[in-house]
């Protein structure tokens, strides 16, 4: 049997890690033996416990408790942290997810003590340096020893930077696999929609009914922190529900919660609080989120894994950055970039308000991508 330390530490991969819990608990669990450690990057009950809780996975064997800190001192807590345990418990490999601060700390600590890196949604770029993620999965895929791309454009991404793609077995951090294996949130999303159809009871608690509302989610730092931005972005957002007498309904994130009142203007503030087409929420439930998804008529994001989910369930979707590291949802015409840019958001969504001809491609895999994982993982291992 091989022994695995999964890490996650936000909301996307606290989510993630079901999958491939589920998978090794239906149909490995005699060759697997899993370690889950939770960061506590996100603290918040509702971005965090509650997942744990309704996704049916394994409560964490270890949560290190970090909290909030500027990068750096998070990062560093969390090296050594992490660290400390690979040590305790020698798994075989360490499992990382996606691209945060507990991902990088991960892939730091294990490689410099030469425990092997599984990188779970390897090869994904926005091509945009300043944003802390993009620096976080480039250095995790360069020392990983197997890595598993969600995507054709993962692939093209790693053989740009040198990773051989057909490699034979005996894998290393120098001589890594790579697999380009499907997307475990398409995973996630086609197995907890079917629950969610049955308990999520979002739509008792809110004034909106099934695919006559647009879902809007805005969190990163990079809309939030900024006004000018915040401000764009929240404009467009009122000029549709008012002028297209559609709702909005926004499940606020703390961050953006905290910056609503600080970095709006107090006219917009004062329009978008009263405005009774605009539905603002705190968190919601993962079921829920799949329920709200599921049944919107557009969504309006700044998260990737939105992005994606947008797709799956064959939303179009507006995307409020300057660019995406899911370009294939641009170039199957599912989704616009629209950045923070408020004439942008309103065009795409009156070209999408009135397009019914998108194309929603199989490219995410046959939602199985957690059961080639750790398939690749027993033979390897």
């Amino acid at each position: 049997m091989i022994k695995i330390v999964t890490i996650v530490g936000a909301r996307p991969q606290i989510i993630k890690a079901a999958a491939l819990s589920r998978a090794i608990n239906d149909q490995f669990k005699n060759q697997i033996s899993e370690v889950i450690v939770h960061t506590g990057q996100h603290y918040d009950h509702n971005m965090s416990q509650v997942f744990f809780d309704e996704l049916r996975i394994p409560q964490p064997d270890i949560n290190l408790n970090i909290g909030s800190a500027s990068h750096g001192i998070q990062t560093a807590k969390m090296i050594q942290g992490i660290e400390k345990i690979l040590h305790e418990r020698k798994p075989n490999a360490i499992v990382l997810y996606g691209d945060t601060n507990s991902t990088l700390a991960g892939a730091i600590a294990a490689s410099k003590i030469h425990v092997p890196v599984v990188h779970i949604e390897a090869g994904l770029r926005s091509f945009n340096k300043s944003m802390p993620e993009e620096i976080n999965r480039i250095m995790c895929d360069h020392v990983s020893t197997l890595l598993f791309t969600p995507t054709k454009a993962g692939l093209t991404n790693l053989q740009n930077e040198g990773f051989e793609l057909h490699r034979s077995k005996s894998y290393s951090v120098d001589h890594p696999g790579v697999f380009h294996c499907g997307d475990v949130m398409y995973d996630n999303s086609l197995y907890f929609a079917r629950i969610a159809e049955t308990q999520s009871a979002i739509f008792n608690h809110f004034k909106t009914k099934p695919n006559q509302y647009i879902l809007a989610t805005i969190h990163r730092d990079h809309n939030t922190d900024q006004p000018e931005r915040l401000e764009a972005i929240f404009e467009a957002i009122h000029q549709i529900a008012t002028s297209d007498e559609v709702d909005v309904f926004i499940p606020l994130h703390p961050r953006t919660k905290k910056m609503l009142s600080k970095n709006l203007t107090p006219s917009l503030y004062q329009k978008i609080t009263e405005n009774k087409r605009i539905m603002i929420s705190k968190p919601v439930s993962f079921l829920d989120m799949i329920n709200l998804e599921k049944n919107a008529s557009m969504i309006i994001t700044d998260s990737g894994g939105v992005q994606k989910e947008a797709y799956f369930f064959h939303k179009p979707v507006l995307i409020l950055r300057p660019q995406t590291e899911w370009v294939e949802i641009v170039e199957q015409g599912a989704g616009k970039i629209c950045d923070a840019d408020q004439q942008k958001i309103i065009e795409a969504f009156q070209t999408f308000r009135y397009d019914q001809k998108i194309n929603f491609s199989p490219i995410f895999g046959d939602g199985k991508a957690a059961e080639f994982i750790a398939r690749k993982m027993v033979e390897i291992f």
